[in-house]
Parts: C-alpha cells; sequence; structure tokens
C-alpha cells in the first residue's frame, strides 16, 4: 500500500463505520418501537373502564372507557376516505354523560352518499377509546362553511365548536344506526425505522464501494 493511499482508505472505514452505526442504530429504534406499539395495542383492547372525571390527554390516550347517556344530536362531520370503499365522514356527535356532561364522540363512518340520512340519537352506552388524534398540520384547511365538512379532528377546536370538554372517545362497537364504528388501532403510527434502516446500510455499501474503487484507481496510477 502507498501513501497515497492511506488517507482516502482512513476515511473511506471512517465514513462506512459511521454510515453502518446509524445502521445498526436504526434497528435498534425499530425494536423500541414496535415494543411501543405492542404495548399500545395491548392497551386499546383491554376492558374498559368508566369515564375518568379529567382525562389527561398523555397518561389516558387509548385508554378503553365507557359512558352513559345520550346522543344529542349535535355533530360535525369530517372528510375521511377508506380503502376499497371510497369517500365518506366521521360523525363526531355530542354525548351528554349521564352526570351531565358533555363530550365528543367519533361513532364512525357513513358513506358520502348517506351524509344526509337520518342517524340516531337519544339514550346509548359508549364504549371505545380515549384519544385525541394529531391531524392538523399547517397545510389542513379549515372546516368548509358551504358543505360544513371539516378536514382534521381537531379535538380543541370541536369542542369549542359544539361546546363540550376537550373529552374524545371513538367508539369501537356500534351505537346506532348505520353508522360503521372506526375504531382506534396502531396503524396510524409512523414505524419507518426498518427503510431508514436499510437506506444507511445501502450508502454504506456505496461508500465502501466508492472507496474500494478510488483506492484501485490510485494504486492502477502507481504501478
Amino acid at each position: 500500500m502507498t501513501r497515497r493511499m492511506i488517507i482516502p482508505l482512513l476515511i473511506g472505514l471512517l465514513g462506512g463505520a459511521i454510515l453502518i452505526s446509524l445502521g445498526v442504530w436504526q434497528l435498534n429504534r425499530l425494536a423500541w418501537k414496535e415494543a411501543v406499539l405492542a404495548e399500545i395495542d395491548a392497551r386499546i383492547a383491554d376492558a374498559p373502564v368508566p369515564l375518568p372525571a379529567a382525562p389527561d390527554p398523555q397518561a389516558d390516550r387509548y385508554l378503553p372507557v365507557t359512558a352513559q347517556g345520550r346522543f344529542t344530536g349535535e355533530h360535525l362531520d369530517v372528510l375521511v376516505s377508506r380503502k376499497q370503499i371510497g369517500p365518506g365522514i366521521r360523525v363526531v356527535e355530542v354525548f351528554e354523560t349521564a352526570d351531565g356532561r358533555r363530550i365528543l364522540v367519533d361513532r364512525g363512518f357513513v358513506r358520502q352518499d348517506d351524509r344526509d340520512a337520518p342517524r340516531d340519537s337519544g339514550p346509548a352506552t359508549v364504549e371505545g377509546n380515549l384519544h385525541w388524534p394529531d391531524e392538523v398540520d399547517g397545510f389542513t384547511p379549515p372546516p368548509d362553511a358551504a358543505t360544513g365538512l371539516w378536514f382534521a379532528r381537531d379535538v380543541a377546536a370541536m369542542a369549542q365548536a359544539l361546546n363540550t370538554e376537550a373529552t374524545f372517545i371513538v367508539a369501537r362497537r356500534p351505537t346506532g344506526g348505520e353508522i360503521e364504528p372506526m375504531p382506534v388501532d396502531s396503524s396510524g403510527i409512523p414505524n419507518d425505522h426498518m427503510n431508514y434502516a436499510i437506506t444507511w446500510f445501502s450508502l454504506a455499501a456505496v461508500w465502501l464501494g466508492m472507496t474500494a474503487y478510488l483506492l484501485w484507481r490510485i494504486r492502477q496510477r502507481t504501478v
């Protein structure tokens, strides 16, 4: 090995080591995320408990709960699309509990063509999971005043619009009528660590390949 090859070799090995370590880090993150998702799935499926008096958006996220009361008929429609079904809306309706609290319940899915069909309200028992969806970003348009459609579930804004507390239950069992529940699950939680790991390992392979090619070129020039 000539002296001209030492620095490129060291740079190549150092860069390759850094890229490989980033890939290994992503594999470790993947194991951590899979454990977190398994814990979330287990919590989602737990037996429901009575609705807490003051739910905490962090500590009580995904908590299975049950509540008795009545649907008031006050509602908001959130635009949604389902694979192999097409566009429709989520029905978010005011639920007045037996002790007089006004909360929000995501009752589930209605096809777009059935949006104007009558919906059952009145006395009901709700079983579902507490949730505070993170669906709003800088590109989310405001509710459409002409159609009444919302484009994301913004619990704070919906609670203000319907004069309820910012408590949001996503029903996991039917609440009446032709509304199909869309229960909470972990499928919407990003888990891209395997893709990231593959990217870092691929870059490491390219980096080391380019290093080997450079060393070969240097050697060819010195022979």
